[in-house]
């Protein structure tokens, strides 16, 4: 059985809280690891010695943002083509453009409840366990 890498982006703790327990319940072979923001995100996908499947990112974190993670993921040889989806409260569309912009492969806004959050990130996550190569 294959293992689906993430690599979760988030400055909020609840947010990955809620993000690992999601993982668990949907019972799939997801390893997740985690980032407070977009600096450690890229010092863990230079130090990793394997390649992510994908990455969950926010935007609004502090030091370095989603935007300016994303900025430096697509320039970086090793990194650029591991999908990113963005998982942000914004739900602006100037926020929604750039995303795109810096080639990300799906954006959607951190939903309120647990169950509108569990479907999102449990369609999410089965999705990238049947798309992925590895």
């Amino acid at each position: 059985m294959k293992m689906l890498s993430i690599l979760l982006v988030d400055d909020d703790k609840i947010e990955r809280l809620k993000f690992q327990k999601v993982c668990k319940e949907i019972n799939l072979n997801i390893n997740v690891f985690e980032a407070k923001n977009g600096e450690i995100a890229l010092k863990i996908l230079q130090e990793e010695n394997f390649a992510f499947d994908l990455i969950v990112s926010d935007l609004n974190m502090p030091r370095m943002d989603g935007f300016e993670f994303l900025s430096a993921l697509k320039k970086r040889k090793k990194s650029k083509y591991i999908p990113v989806v963005v998982m942000s409260t914004s739900e602006t569309k100037n926020d929604l453009k750039k995303s795109y912009e810096l080639g990300v492969s799906g954006y959607f806004s951190k939903p309120l409840s647990y169950k509108e959050y569990l479907n999102k990130v449990s369609s999410l996550l089965e999705y990238w366990d049947k798309a992925s190569l590895t």
